[in-house]
């Protein structure tokens, strides 16, 4: 008989168990707020029941899949550019005390610029197009992407490259053979940790750059004025976005970085 789960037991819980305590999870959220919807006679047009969600995913299907269609175009690809340029960043600021010393403070006073600042002053030289929405999401996702990687570089184990030098490795292949396996799922971890807020800054950047028919789901939520169903299904939309993207990155994650795999997430054969 299989021993039940401890206080503080940190082995992973059966396949099965994990997918249903993750529908289990959001169907407890969803079942209290629709109780608190129609036992407490709230205004749907302040708070609308899960329920008139669902339905306005379904008769405004047509217009939430064009916008999502646009919206996830521009977290992706500014994902990409984020993943790029905060690996890009963070060797640099690895192999160089100089650079390090350099962008230490601007890459940290990047995440102190409010987007509403921010966005007008992108729009203005990049125009209304898709330019300024990747700018602004790959500003935002970029700093989790290069503190994780920095953070994996600096915690290499100083024996390995010492040892790889002694055998006459360059450092080059110090850094090919030891320091970027070492950074890879630290870079993908970050990636993770953007997703969720790649979300947020792509509806910002919508905000700011709106153009008529061309606004993704930022624009449906801007123009819902007193439909709040349609506001909260364009909400809906992506935080599933979000939580099957992050699945399918923890997936590459292992797919890319098997070293990384802890021996408690392996099943015993």
């Amino acid at each position: 008989m299989r021993a039940a789960s401890r206080p503080g037991d940190r082995r992973p819980l059966p396949l099965a168990a994990r997918v249903a305590l993750g529908v289990v999870g959001p169907l407890l959220l969803l079942g209290g707020w629709q109780a608190y919807v129609r036992l407490a006679g709230v205004d749907e047009i302040l708070l609308p029941a899960p329920t008139t969600v669902a339905r306005t995913l379904v008769d405004d299907r047509a217009l939430l899949w064009d916008a999502f269609g646009r919206t996830a175009q521009e977290i992706l690809f500014g994902l990409a550019i984020a993943l790029a340029l905060g690996l890009v960043l963070a060797l640099a600021m690895h192999l160089s005390r100089v650079v390090r010393a350099a962008m230490g403070p601007l890459v940290v006073g990047t995440q102190a610029i409010p987007l509403p600042v921010l966005a007008p002053v992108l729009v203005f030289w990049l125009g209304f197009g898709l330019a300024p929405k990747l700018a602004i999401v790959a500003i935002i996702c970029f700093f989790p992407v290069t503190v994780a990687t920095l953070d994996a570089l600096d915690r290499v184990d100083p024996d390995l490259p010492r040892l790889l030098r002694t055998m006459g490795a360059s450092r080059w292949q110090r850094l090919r053979w030891v320091e970027l396996p070492s950074a890879l799922p630290a870079a993908l971890s970050g990636a993770k940790v953007s997703v969720a807020i790649g979300g947020i800054a792509a509806i910002f950047a919508e905000y700011a750059g709106y153009e008529q028919g061309q606004g993704g789901l930022g624009g449906v939520i801007q123009t819902a004025q007193l439909n709040t169903a349609r506001a909260f299904a364009a909400v809906a939309i992506l935080a599933v976005f979000a939580v099957v993207t992050t699945g399918l990155l923890a997936g590459a994650q292992r797919l890319l970085a098997p070293w990384a795999v802890r021996p408690r997430d392996r099943r015993p054969r």
